[in-house]
C-alpha cells in the first residue's frame, strides 16, 4: 500500500502546476496531505518502521510545490501538526495506532488519486 501511495503521490508532484495559494482550488487537500504525511512519519516509526520515508515524501511534495516561504511555512506547519497529534497521545504501538495507519493510508490515497485526477495535467 505504501508503494501505491508513493507512486500516486509522485503522478500529483509531478503532473500538478504550481500556481498561487490563492488560486489554488486543491491547496487544503494539499495540506491535509501534509498533515497525513506528518501523522505516517510518526505512526510507522512507532510501530516498527525505521527511517525517514514519510519525511521524504513531504520534501518531495515541497520540491514538487516550490511555495513562496509562507506557503512553506503552511506546509511545514501541517506536517508538524499531524506528527505532534499523535506524539502527544501514543508513546506505544497499540491496535489503535495501527488502525490510524490503515486509515491515513487511505485518505492519503485517496487525497492524492483525487487531486491528480482533477488538476494533473
Amino acid at each position: 500500500m505504501k508503494n501505491a501511495l508513493l507512486a500516486v503521490f509522485l503522478l500529483v508532484g509531478l503532473s500538478a502546476t504550481p500556481i498561487k495559494a490563492a488560486e489554488a482550488p486543491f491547496e487544503a487537500g494539499l495540506m491535509r496531505l501534509a498533515e497525513i504525511l506528518g501523522s505516517l512519519h510518526f505512526l510507522r516509526n512507532l510501530c516498527g518502521e525505521q527511517g525517514s520515508d514519510w519525511r521524504d515524501q513531504m520534501e518531495s511534495l515541497l520540491e514538487s510545490e516550490n511555495p513562496d516561504p509562507e506557503r512553506r511555512a503552511r506546509f511545514i506547519a501541517s506536517f508538524n501538526r499531524g506528527y505532534r497529534s499523535f506524539n502527544e497521545s501514543y508513546k506505544d504501538c497499540t491496535p489503535s495506532a495501527i488502525a490510524a495507519i490503515d486509515r491515513y493510508m487511505k485518505e492519503g490515497e485517496a487525497l492524492t488519486r483525487d487531486i491528480a485526477s482533477r488538476y494533473g495535467n
